[in-house]
């Protein structure tokens, strides 16, 4: 059952309509984040095994390009998304997990399939117990989402530092910090999205509730392929 000291119910919004529509809702943001991923594994895949292509776009100046083009696009997205319509966000979601699976095309290169296929599997069942607890636990978590927050901001500037250091030990400590960074992402997000919608529903904004669906699915989008890029570097066998 829905947490209704979480919303105010006096806009004539029954409480089995408001349990309806967070299912509906939530439905919305796996369905979503789902479609993302299948999109953003088939353009990896069929990137990362053509190696006439992987040499033209991992070479040079365009490698950079192709590399932060997803992390460009995130704030774009973040900037114009109160502008355009559901329907256009969503589009633009589909378009950028495609470009986030064009970054991430070069696992084929580096690691086994077999080890690719085993981490995503790993990283799936543990999405959906981090995600799940997130969604169910009567604990308030949102305080972690500063810290979280500054945490992945660490990360990223490690992690562009070590594109020029090439270390493979603070690698490894980048890849131990994110993993455990991005399972907080995971319980964190679920419950934001959760509560979200819950202290919206009764608005009856369809709009509106349609791109947080959208945002939401985003957010749970990123903490799992984050989640499967830093477990692959400790599963992950190299060729």
């Amino acid at each position: 059952m829905a947490d209704y000291n979480t919303i105010r119910t006096g806009a004539g919004v029954g409480t089995a309509e408001i349990d309806a529509g967070l299912k509906a809702h939530m439905n919305k943001v796996y369905g979503t984040m789902s479609v993302g991923l299948l999109l953003t594994a088939l353009v990896s895949w069929a990137v990362g095994t053509n190696e006439a292509l992987l040499q033209t776009l991992f070479t040079g100046y365009v490698r950079y390009i192709v590399m932060f083009l997803p992390l460009i696009m995130v704030f774009a997205f973040g900037a114009m998304i109160n502008r355009i319509s559901a329907a256009a966000a969503q589009l633009f979601f589909y378009v950028f997990a495609s470009a986030m699976g064009l970054s991430i095309s070069w696992i084929f290169a580096v690691f086994t399939d077999f080890s690719i296929t085993q981490t995503f599997l790993v990283t799936s069942i543990s999405f959906a117990g981090l995600s799940l607890w997130g969604y169910t636990t009567k604990k308030d978590i949102s305080g972690w989402g500063s810290f979280l927050i500054m945490g992945v901001i660490g990360l990223i500037i490690a992690s562009v530092v070590n594109i020029f250091l090439g270390s493979g030990i603070v690698q490894l400590a980048i890849s131990a910090l994110g993993v455990l960074i991005f399972a907080g992402l995971t319980a964190y997000d679920t419950q934001k999205i959760k509560n979200t919608y819950l202290a919206h529903a009764h608005h009856g904004d369809s709009e509106w509730l349609a791109k947080s669906a959208i945002m939401g699915a985003l957010n749970l989008y990123l903490d799992f392929v984050n989640l499967f890029m830093f477990m692959l570097q400790f599963m992950g066998g190299r060729d």
